[in-house]
């Protein structure tokens, strides 16, 4: 039932979605003391609250499977982190008798391939503080490592529709094959990986190695930092390949399969079920669900419809993959890839029969890679600068724009070549 005027629906939808991405834009609204994800939770309670859609509908708005997937991963990350298994190879790293450009290429390989599978940003959250320590005990800078850390997990992460976020999310609503974009993805990850070694090593050529008695020794646990445990990590990595397993080989349900997955883990003797719930991000999980109420309720206007028609009459077709690299390159620097992924996302399967991989696969690849520009474009680079902050360490943001832009522009541009050529 609508407590507005006929047509009121749509001017108060219309209002609702443009102060909420208005809070993605600035991180928040002004004067109040939201972040986010408040903006997006208000904004799905005032979708509600004025009848612009039934609580029955908004709860049909949200995309279950994505939620699920989400949820999976971050109790398989819970356990890994529980388990000691970031910090220990953040240590095995740093142990390394490898100089400044050997160490460099050594965080990128781990930080990569890491977050091709466990989430971009918990891998940031766990190895961070270690490799900043580690770093300065061996009296080097650990500017160009952390830096190696964020971009390196944003690239990594962009290999597979679970690497982050807006990547299952992309993979579920499209119904993506995992096999058909790994295929699409690796080549550009891989040769992006080797781009941002080539960039971070130059400066480092002819480095000092640090004190020779500061390179590879043991450092004391910190008091937030879990024991390593060979069980419980090896429980973790083995529950998390056969998962990729399943994706890679079967038809199975992506979310169905997580869920059972993330189910095992919890059937624990060591971590209690609270410990590990205690580790999942439920504010990013709730600005899920926000973003989809408040998306699909302009849907539901028609709005959305109207918009993209105009665009196309304006000579802007987001059909067209060169337009949708442009617009997904912008959104996700303006709103963050998260939303901008949502916004975008209706116009993907507009795109002729048979281009729907591809056109996911750009999404994805685009989303995620642009958000090593600014620190504020990926809750990963986030993560990193107040990790390397805590440790006394302060990277700016023109010292993570110097690295950004680079690596953005470079990897962008074998991502566009690549989509090209595969066409």
């Amino acid at each position: 039932m609508s407590f507005l005027p006929p047509g009121g629906d749509t001017v108060a939808v219309g209002l609702i979605f443009g102060l909420v991405y208005l809070g993605m834009i600035l991180g928040g609204l002004p004067w109040l003391r939201l972040d986010r994800t408040g903006v997006a939770l208000l904004g799905a309670i005032a979708i509600i609250g004025f009848g612009g859609m039934s609580p029955e509908h908004a709860a049909q708005a949200i995309h279950l499977p994505t939620i699920l997937l989400l949820f999976s991963f971050m109790v398989i990350s819970a356990q890994m982190r529980l388990g000691g298994f970031y910090s220990a190879v953040t240590r095995r790293m740093a142990e390394l008798p490898l100089g400044p450009v050997g160490l460099l290429g050594v965080v990128i390989a781990v930080s990569g391939v890491l977050s091709a599978v466990f989430s971009n940003d918990i891998v940031c959250l766990a190895v961070a503080p270690v490799l900043a320590q580690a770093c300065l005990r061996r009296g080097v800078d650990p500017v160009p490592y952390l830096l190696a850390l964020a971009c390196a997990s944003n690239i990594g992460s962009a290999a597979t529709l679970i690497g982050n976020p807006q990547n299952m999310l992309i993979g579920e609503v499209l119904k993506l094959s995992f096999a058909g974009y790994l295929r699409q993805a690796v080549v550009p990850v891989v040769l992006g990986l080797l781009a941002l070694w080539a960039l971070l090593a130059w400066p480092l050529r002819g480095a000092p190695a640090g004190p020779a008695d500061a390179t590879p020794r043991s450092m004391p646990l910190t008091a937030d930092e879990p024991v390593f445990d060979a069980w419980q990590t090896a429980k973790g990595l083995a529950v998390a390949l056969a998962l990729v397993a399943v994706f890679l080989l079967t038809d199975w349900p992506r979310d169905v399969a997580a869920l059972v997955a993330a189910g095992v883990l919890l059937l624990s003797q060591r971590f209690h079920s609270s410990r590990m719930m205690a580790l999942v991000d439920w504010e990013l999980l709730v600005l899920f669900m926000g973003l989809f109420v408040v998306n699909h309720a302009l849907e539901s206007t028609g709005l959305t419809a109207q918009a993209i028609a105009a665009l196309a009459q304006a000579g802007v077709n987001l059909a067209d993959p060169a337009t949708l690299f442009g617009a997904t390159l912008l959104l996700s620097n303006l709103v963050s890839n998260v939303p901008a992924v949502m916004l975008l996302l209706p116009t993907v399967p507009t795109l002729p029969a048979g281009q729907g991989l591809q056109a996911g696969a750009l999404l994805a690849l685009v989303s995620t890679l642009a958000g090593n520009l600014f620190i504020v474009g990926s809750i990963a680079n986030i993560i990193v600068v107040d990790a390397a902050r805590k440790c006394g360490v302060e990277i700016d943001w023109k010292t993570h724009l110097r690295t950004g832009v680079p690596v953005t522009a470079v990897t962008l541009l074998i991502t566009w070549f690549w989509l090209r050529w595969a066409a």
